[in-house]
């Protein structure tokens, strides 16, 4: 049900970055890089790798050295030891930084999902090296969440029905509009639950990203969809939360976009990204 040229699209891309690896458990955790100049580091969400950023790792690319990690246990990185916490996995995540930019170098860094939650400690712990942190959707915000209910996969599912669970799960939990999930949609999706170890969704129940954004000596802004299922009708109170840490932090909302609103509204999420991390 998926086209070679859907697969040699995601190859394409991928097949484009420079591919690193550093320590993670008894492994080694995945990272690629696209382009030149200051350092962005996006993280990907729950059950995901770096291509929940597969619209926005070339476009950025133009303007920055776009870096995009396999989060521990998630995508092709290795499972990371327990107990598992939003620091511990934080840790792992910034020595591998350490060892990619050995220099100090001064970091971009925008989470989405369970990335933000991660990156709310990634970012405490990267301190004044960290110029800007962009959190994209996230919870761990101890506030209130909408309910999602989603759909397991079977087993023994043909592919049809195996498709059509991830086509109601898409439309449940990350694409608001259900005529924008395409067969790349339905790919992606496919291909990263399946290698997905990592339980991510107690960290979006907690408050991790709260508890942090005191910490978090970085230029704080926030990017939600404006039909997010995880937060719909409570936007403000996320925007409450983000100010309340930094007062002048932005939050823009983009009109009509679901939970993975870089992928929905990707014309939109992308110069909006490059203008607030490049400023």
């Amino acid at each position: 049900m998926i086209s070679e040229a859907t697969v040699a699209f995601v190859e394409g891309i991928a097949a484009e970055a420079e591919r690193f690896e550093t320590p993670c458990g008894d492994g080694t955790m995945i990272w690629r890089s696209w382009g030149q100049g200051a350092p962005l580091v996006l993280l990907h969400g729950g059950y995901g790798s770096w291509m929940h950023w597969i619209r926005n790792v070339l476009p950025l690319s133009r303007q920055f050295r776009v870096i995009a990690p396999d989060l521990p246990g998630l995508g092709e990185s290795a499972t990371p030891p327990e107990p598992w916490t939003a620091d511990g996995l934080a840790a792992i995540v910034v020595a591998g930084l350490n060892e990619i930019l050995p220099g100090g170098e001064e970091l971009r860094l925008a989470g989405f999902s369970f990335g933000g939650v991660i990156g709310g400690s990634v970012a405490a712990q990267l301190g004044e090296r960290l110029r800007h942190f962009v959190v994209v959707g996230s919870n761990g915000l101890g506030l209130e969440r909408s309910p999602t209910p989603l759909k397991r996969v079977p087993p023994d599912d043909d592919e049809t029905e195996e498709f059509a669970t991830h086509r109601y799960n898409l439309n449940q939990l990350m694409i608001a509009d259900a005529d924008k999930i395409d067969e790349l949609a339905l790919y992606l999706q496919k291909t990263n639950h399946a290698r997905a170890r990592m339980r991510s969704r107690r960290f979006s129940r907690s408050d991790a990203l709260a508890e942090a954004l005191p910490r978090i000596k970085a230029r704080l802004d926030g990017i939600w969809g404006e039909r997010d299922a995880t937060a719909y009708p409570h936007l403000e109170e996320r925007a409450r939360v983000l100010r309340a840490a930094q007062p002048e932090a932005r939050f823009a909302v983009l009109p009509g976009a679901g939970h993975w609103a870089q992928f929905e509204a990707a014309d939109s999420f992308n110069p909006l990204m490059a203008e607030f991390v490049g400023g």
